[in-house]
């Protein structure tokens, strides 16, 4: 169960390569920015560009969010004191420190993107892995495409691509079953990585997440590669199952529990191992394994 050097050293190139390909339209944002920059002879030049106003308020440290809350007057205000204290210093390279400085905040945002990134990663092997059983198995099955809760026959998608990246599969196994990822369930009161229930995907979600005995089983999906952060993974995951089996047995119902994580050592491995002989998990699988998550995704189509 533990994962080992090149299991890590894998995940780690795989992740850095999602991440350059994520940079990809910052760094062609940069060139359109340093090409209309051009045309500024001084920094104080640059404020009657009106078509790098955007990028001028990212290169001054200022996020999306901050930006709506600070409205024109404020961005316009941050904007010359950005350019009084650091454009105007930097003399006739303030081209170059415009790009630079715009780069490090889209980079900023970058990290912040790629912590979500990271989980959409580990979701989408465990939704092919679902997929592929399914395929298989010669089974038609349903994918919701968004968070509209709007779902497509498997008859009718031609681009894995976008099954992949479902937001819930449905399928008939000896009985109906469907799969929902990251959804706030009532009874929990808190998000639940994935979930499976014994509703069609006909049935109204907030209907189904509000029935305790709609539930067949409940996971926690951890794919966060890093060693280092592999303990703390795994007691956030342990709490939040810990929440989940009390909040049902409050109900008088017990769905299976399970947990998929990418970085495991080999404290962890025990206790999940300890956790699946008593029974307080029914599965658990090693992300970076591919035969521990087939085995799994074909665990959860025949639930």
């Amino acid at each position: 169960m533990v994962t080992s050097y090149n299991e890590t050293r894998a995940g780690f190139i795989a992740i850095a390569l999602e991440k350059n390909r994520q940079a990809t339209p910052f760094i062609a944002e940069a060139r359109v920015l340093q090409n209309r920059a051009k045309k500024a002879k001084s920094p104080n030049d640059l404020l009657q560009i009106p078509d790098i106003r955007n990028a001028l308020i990212a290169a001054a440290g200022i996020s999306d969010k901050a930006a709506g809350y600070l409205g024109d007057a404020g961005c316009t205000e941050a904007i010359q004191e950005f350019v009084k204290n650091f454009l105007i210093p930097a003399g006739d390279k303030f081209n170059e420190e415009l790009v630079f400085r715009f780069l490090l905040t889209k980079g900023d945002s970058l990290g912040g993107k790629m912590r979500n990134i990271v989980g959409a990663l580990a979701q989408r092997k465990l939704c092919l892995s679902i997929i592929s059983s399914l395929r298989l198995s010669g089974k038609q099955f349903y994918v919701c495409m968004d968070n509209a809760n709007e779902w497509a026959s498997s008859l009718n998608i031609t681009n894995d691509m976008d099954i992949e990246n479902a937001k819930g599969l449905s399928w008939d196994s000896t009985e109906v079953r469907t799969l929902f990822f990251n959804t706030t369930i009532p009874i929990v009161k808190n998000n639940v990585d994935i979930l499976v229930v014994n509703k069609p995907h006909t049935e109204s979600l907030k209907e189904i997440i509000t029935n305790a005995e709609s539930y067949i089983a409940l996971g926690e999906l951890k794919g966060g590669i890093d060693p280092a952060g592999a303990d703390e993974h795994w007691k956030t995951a342990k709490t939040a199952l810990d929440r989940i089996k009390a909040a049902f047995e409050q109900k008088r119902v017990f769905p299976q529990l399970f947990f998929i994580g990418a970085a495991i050592e080999s404290k962890m491995a025990g206790e999940i191992y300890t956790h699946l002989q008593a029974n307080y998990l029914q599965n658990a699988a090693n992300l970076t394994k591919p035969e521990q998550i087939v085995s799994l995704a074909e665990w959860l189509v025949k639930i």
